[in-house]
């Protein structure tokens, strides 16, 4: 009982530690939202795009962190 107890915690603290991210396309103006962006040795940014579930690479962006609402929101 005491592991499942720890367990859930674990759980609930994993969960809790997730960040949020706009993406701004600068040749575009479109802005993606995600929950993780990796920048590739090109200079690049590449995610998921959290509304279609798509791959998306853009040589040209800007990142800003956001909170949970404001993600949800321009979902």
């Amino acid at each position: 009982m005491k592991r499942l107890g720890l367990l859930a915690a674990a759980c609930l603290m994993i969960a809790g530690c997730t960040s949020y991210y706009r993406v701004t396309d600068l040749a575009t103006g479109d802005n993606y939202y995600t929950s993780e962006v990796r920048h590739k040795s090109s200079g690049a940014v590449a995610f998921k795009d959290s509304r279609n579930g798509s791959e998306v690479t853009l040589q040209s962006s800007k990142i800003a962190k956001i909170n949970k609402e404001e993600f949800e929101h321009g979902e």
